[in-house]
């Protein structure tokens, strides 16, 4: 694919290095973090090439126009409309039960904005869907990014959002200023 040796390049040229492995598993969430800018999208999808990872990501179904639908689509981008959380949640557990091989991205930040709390369908997905969260990551400070390890929640909110807070505070966004904590809502209803 031509493409793979452009992204490579594009990481070389830009002082960028990637890192971890792609796991092997058929299926998985990927918790993709922090999020604080559009570039982060960016990243994601020089990285998925030059790691040539079959890693899908949600956008919004009012995109999916001619012709960047047809693009975005072709670098695996899924339809979502976002009528409601829990319907979005649904969604995806279902998608995982259609396919058999589906790597999902998601920003639990959910904006690029300061935000209190950490949406929590990416939790709600894995457990509903009995599917491992990926940790993926982008550090502006060291200029890399890459895949860390995964965990199987174990149902325990509070104990396995203490594994993730723990990986992903050494990480810096591009605006710090922007980055929220990495907490659940106290009533941890989904978000």
């Amino acid at each position: 694919m031509i493409l793979k040796p452009i992204a490579k390049c594009i990481l070389k040229l830009t002082g960028w290095t990637s890192t971890g492995q792609v796991p092997d598993l058929d299926k998985a969430i990927f918790i993709a973090a922090p999020h604080t800018t559009n570039w982060d999208a960016f990243w994601l999808i020089v990285y998925k090439v030059s790691m040539d990872v079959k890693l899908r990501f949600l956008a919004k179904h009012t995109l999916f126009w001619w012709p960047l639908g047809s693009l975005l689509s072709w670098f695996g981008a899924m339809p979502l409309d976002r009528g409601s959380a829990s319907s979005t949640v649904q969604q995806m557990v279902d998608a995982f039960e259609k396919e058999d091989h589906l790597f999902l991205a998601l920003a639990p930040e959910g904006t690029r904005k300061w935000k209190p709390y950490w949406k929590t369908g990416f939790y709600q997905i894995s457990l509903a869907a009995n599917v491992p969260i990926v940790f993926a990551y982008i550090d502006y400070s060291s200029k890399k990014m890459g895949i860390g390890p995964a965990l199987i929640p174990g149902g325990d909110i509070d104990q396995d959002m203490a594994v993730i807070r723990k990986f992903y505070e050494p990480f810096v966004p591009r605006h710090p200023a922007l980055r929220g904590p990495v907490e659940f809502p106290p009533d941890r209803e989904q978000q």
